[in-house]
C-alpha cells in the first residue's frame, strides 16, 4: 500500500472543513454549499477535491457522480461515513414462535462497509433455541428481505400469517421443515401454504445483557 502524498496547509484546510461538515450532518457537503461556507469559487471548490482524490484522501463513487467519501489510511471509506441505521421491527422468537408484531421499537446502527443489502431490518430474540449457531436470547438478528429461502439458511419465518420464528430452513417433498439449533427442542413441521419467508438471519448483534 502506498503512502498517500502529504498536502498543502490550504489543502489541509479544505480537507478538515469536509470531516467536520461530515461529522455534524452525516454527510458530505455539496460544491455549492462548501464554496459559500468557504468564500471561494464553485470551481475552486472541485478543483481541492480532484487533488485530495488524486493524493488519495477522498474517493468518487463514479467519475460524474456527486457522492463522495473520506478515505482513511488503509484507502477504505472512512468510519463517519460508514454507519447506517437499520430498524429493530417489534420481536420473534428462537424456541416457541411468538406473535408477529410489525411495530418500531428503535433503530441498530451498523457498519455499512459490511452489512450492504437494501432495506435491512432487525428483529429481537426471545429464546434460545438458536443457540448452537450463536444466536441468543435477546441478540438482535440483522435481516435481509426475502421471499424465498434455500436449504440450510436461517431465515425469519412467519407461521400462520400471525407466529414469526428464527429457524434453519429445510424444504421436503411433502412440508417445510423449520429446524432449531437446540437439541432441547424439536424441528417444526408445515405445509407449504402455512410458511413465509420474511427475510434472510446476515448477522447478529449481541445483547449487552447475553
Amino acid at each position: 500500500m502506498q503512502p498517500r502524498s502529504k498536502l498543502t496547509q490550504k489543502q489541509e484546510r479544505f480537507l478538515m472543513y469536509l470531516r467536520q461538515e461530515i461529522d455534524l450532518t452525516g454527510q458530505m457537503p455539496s460544491l455549492r454549499q462548501a464554496a459559500l461556507d468557504l468564500g471561494v469559487s464553485h470551481a475552486a471548490v472541485a478543483q481541492s477535491l480532484k487533488v485530495l482524490e488524486a493524493k488519495g484522501y477522498v474517493k468518487r463513487e463514479g467519475r460524474y457522480s456527486r457522492t463522495v467519501h473520506l478515505l482513511n489510511r488503509a484507502h477504505n471509506v472512512a468510519a463517519q461515513q460508514r454507519w447506517r441505521e437499520v430498524p429493530i421491527i417489534g420481536r420473534v422468537t428462537a424456541g416457541l414462535p411468538m406473535y408477529a408484531q410489525q411495530e418500531w421499537d428503535g433503530g441498530l446502527v451498523l457498519d455499512a462497509a459490511i452489512y450492504r443489502g437494501q432495506n435491512l431490518f432487525a428483529l429481537r430474540i426471545d429464546g434460545d433455541s438458536m443457540k448452537d449457531v450463536g444466536i441468543l436470547d435477546r441478540d438482535l438478528a440483522i435481516c435481509e428481505p426475502r421471499q424465498y429461502a434455500r436449504n440450510g439458511e436461517i431465515v425469519v419465518a412467519l407461521i400462520h400469517a400471525e407466529e414469526a420464528t428464527v429457524k434453519r430452513f429445510y424444504l421436503h417433498e411433502d412440508h417445510i421443515e423449520l429446524r432449531p439449533e437446540n437439541p432441547r427442542y424439536k424441528p417444526m413441521r408445515h405445509g407449504f401454504g402455512d410458511v413465509l419467508i420474511q427475510g434472510r438471519v446476515l448477522g447478529i448483534q449481541r445483547s449487552p445483557c447475553t
